[in-house]
Formats: structure tokens, sequence, C-alpha cells
């Protein structure tokens, strides 16, 4: 292929006086734009002819890896199949060309779905009331934490400004309460992987004024079911303080229980998680946010609008097209799927928390440490057999983690698949292991040194003149 086309960044394919198009002529007369608001010189844009930038374009998405493309075990954070039924409804013209300005008599349908969404949100969790106004998780975490903070505000609690937050949680988490203002207090998991409830139990009789929430997700980080959830429940209630659901893992709970019925108050949802929108790059997303009956009047106003209408019309889509009667087979195969996979590894990975896991389980690198290969290596090496790795290095309760989710709609020969290269590199780690300690061989771009993309990344362009 030619490396003109294929390596190159589209300024560098650049040639002066090029053009892809052609604008009609002015219809409109001469304007002038105020000097202060002109730029002094012409913006630095490619020039380039169409077949360029087609096909510059063209071979980059054949090098972005996604749930279309193969197996995406991303643990912690769902990437599931998104039914391509999903898109033809979000594309329907009437949906997809509405402006969320025009009069609200002409969006009568799309209020429905937004009702009925909600409608299906509050029967497979438990909760009374859905917002639907937060674009992302994190947006629907910070306003979940806002919900919170107005209630306690309205009690006349102004002194409850910390969280509870596990110490295998998602790193969102404290983020999301530090940037409502709040505090954090972490609580230790028990050698079971679980919340260590003597240290719970400290933390409500030192700091149980002073508490506005506790956050979790269940099952945990670590892929395991929270079983003392009514006890941690009664604890922070009975403190005064509610109880907050991360919606990241509620995958594998759908349709098998809802964290309403443990004693929940608040939870959001990632949409492009656990009902099938499309998830990654940055792109739309959608939070929507929970609440138990009494708690809706403290939704705060984070956007005039509903959110991302055509992320939840996917999701409202993937409702349908499960039904009641399917719904409920989500949480057992997703959970049947990653026991599987961890069962046909235990033998050459290290298993660092043994039992029954949910969705996603976490090894602490290779069983045979004495080869110097690392989680990363071995994650580097699965993109050399077509794989996107697993989550890495988190939850950081574990030297070498890895953590797998390989969600409910993987079949038998897909995971097969898996684990047999998974098994490969264990061996290639005891052979050959300096072939792993260098992959990826067979990726555009080989190995990259992490620590200096990180700290000093390249993110302008700047044009060589050439000699």
């Amino acid at each position: 292929m030619n490396n003109r086309l294929y390596g190159n960044l589209i300024f560098e394919l650049s040639k002066e006086g090029r053009r892809g198009y052609s604008l009609p002529k002015n219809r409109f007369g001469n304007y002038e734009i105020p000097t202060e608001m002109r730029r002094s010189n012409d913006a630095a844009l490619p020039e380039c002819d169409e077949p360029t930038v087609v096909r510059h374009y063209t071979n980059l998405s054949a090098n972005n890896f996604g749930v279309d493309n193969g197996f995406y075990p991303l643990g912690s954070c769902t990437m599931k199949y998104n039914p391509k039924i999903n898109e033809e409804m979000a594309a329907l013209p009437q949906f997809q060309n509405l402006h969320p300005d025009q009069p609200a008599a002409t969006t009568r349908g799309a209020q429905a779905i937004v009702e009925l969404l909600e409608r299906s949100l509050c029967a497979l969790t438990g909760l009374a009331h859905f917002t639907f106004k937060p674009y992302a998780g994190a947006h629907g975490e910070l306003t979940g934490l806002m919900v919170i903070d107005n209630y306690h505000r309205a009690q006349g609690n102004m002194q409850r400004k910390k969280v509870v937050v596990p110490d295998s949680a998602h790193g969102t988490n404290p983020a999301s309460a530090a940037v409502c203002g709040l505090e954090i207090i972490e609580v230790k998991s028990g050698a079971d992987g679980q919340v260590d409830l003597a240290d719970l139990q400290r933390i409500v009789s030192t700091e149980g004024a002073n508490i506005a929430a506790m956050m979790m997700t269940n099952p945990n980080t670590l892929g395991l079911f929270e079983t003392r959830i009514p006890e941690i429940a009664k604890l922070i209630h009975d403190c005064g303080a509610l109880m907050y659901y991360d919606g990241a893992n509620l995958n594998p709970m759908l349709g098998v229980c809802r964290p309403g019925d443990m004693g929940f108050d608040v939870m959001h949802i990632n949409l492009h998680k656990t009902f099938s929108t499309p998830h990654g790059g940055g792109g739309p997303g959608s939070g929507p946010v929970g609440v138990r009956e009494g708690l809706q009047q403290f939704f705060p106003v984070v956007s005039p609008y509903h959110g991302n209408f055509a992320v939840m019309m996917r999701a409202y889509a993937y409702i349908l097209t499960l039904g009641r009667e399917n719904v409920r087979k989500v949480g057992p195969l997703a959970t049947l799927n990653a026991n599987y996979i961890k069962e046909s590894l235990r033998d050459v990975y290290e298993l660092p928390i043994d039992g029954l896991c949910c969705h996603e389980f976490v090894f602490d690198g290779l069983k045979n440490k004495s080869t110097g290969v690392t989680t990363m290596d071995v994650a580097k090496r699965l993109l050399d057999y077509g794989y996107h790795a697993p989550t890495i290095y988190f939850p950081l309760l574990f030297h070498e983690s890895l953590m797998i989710e390989p969600t409910e709609n993987e079949s038998r020969e897909t995971i097969d698949g898996f684990i047999d290269v998974m098994r490969r590199i264990a061996e290639e780690a005891l052979t050959t292991p300096d072939e792993v300690k260098t992959a990826p061989h067979k990726t555009p771009i080989g190995r990259v040194d992490d620590v200096l993309a990180a700290k000093h990344p390249v993110v302008t362009f700047r044009q060589m003149k050439e000699e």
C-alpha cells in the first residue's frame, strides 16, 4: 500500500492549489467582516483532491478497532455489539431531522419516546424518576451527586460534604465528587474483594454526621457481587446519608435484580454500555440519572435539552427488541461467559480472588512470574492476534491487573478463540519471551514509549518547509 496515503497526516498530503470541491456562485452579495474578527493570516488548512481525502480517511478507519471488527473484552467498561436495527431506528428522518428549538407541538413523537424509555428504565432499576439531560456517564455521576447535595442543602445539613468511595471504585467516582465540591473518604476492600464492613462502620462512627452519600458499583470493579448491600445501605441511611449506584456495571444485573430494591437512592445509567449504543471515541453518550420517589425535585438543570436524543432512541430500540422475556437473559449470559473464560485460564493466569464472578473478573498477570513478561506485554501481544486488549493495571488492588469482560452477545466460538490465544501467549512467555516483550509486531505502529506519549504528547502539526 502506498505509504503516502496510509501512514501520513492529511497535512503531509497537501499540495498548494489542490481542490476537491467548488462552491456555487455567491448569490448573497458581499459583506465586510469586522476587522477585529478577521484572521491576520490564512488558516493552515490542507489542500487535497477528493480521491486523496477519501483514501486517506478510509485507510485511517481501517486502523480503528471496534465491536464491528472483533472481540472487545474491555473490563470495567462494557463494550457490547451495537445491533443495526438500533441505528435504523435512530436514522428515521422523523427523528433524525429534529431540532431542539423547534416548537414542542411538532416533537410529540420524540417526547413519547423519552417518556417510554423512562418507564422502561424505572421498571429495570426499581427507581421512580429519570432525567435524560446528562450527556455522558461522568456527567450523570456529577448530576446524581448534585441531586444528593441539593437534598442535604434543603434539609439544612450544610456540613454533609463527604462521600464514601470504595478503594476499588471507578476513577470517575472520586473525580465527580471533587468536581461537585465534595470530599472523598476511601473505604477499604476485604480479602474477599468486597467492601470491608468493619472499615465502613469505623468511618460512619467518626464521620456519620458529615457523610452525604456512599458511591458503589454492584457488581464491583472486580466483577464480584457485593453481598452485604443491605447492611451497608442501613449503615449509610441510619446516619442520614444516601446511597449512590454507579451504573457502569449494570449489564450483568439487567433483568435479574434492581438497584432500587437494594436500597440505592440515586443512580446513573450508561446507555452506551448496558443498552448497546455506540461507545468510545469521545462521541455522543448518555448518562440518565434515576432517583427514588421524593428526590426528583432536586434534579439540577444541567442542560436545557434532553441530552443526546439519538442515543436514547437506540437504547429504546434495544429494549423493545429484547422484550421483557429476553432482557432477563442478558445478565446470566454475561456472567456465564465471564466465568467460562476465568475457569479456562486460571491454570496459566494468576487468579487473586477465587469464586464466582459476575460479568467480569481480574487476573493478576501470568501465573509464572519468572519469565518477566508483564500484563502490558500480554496486552500488546493480543493486538498481533487481532483482539483488543482488556483493561490493564486497574483496579489498583493488584500489581498486574488484567480485567476481562466478554459481554453476553459473544458466541462460544469467539470466546474459545480468545481463550486459545491467551493460552498461546502464556506458552510464548515461557518459550519465546522476547517475542511477547517486544509486541506488537503486526500493527501499523509498533510499541510506543507510553510515558513519553503521556508526558510529551504531540497534538499539533507544524509543516516542515521543503529545502
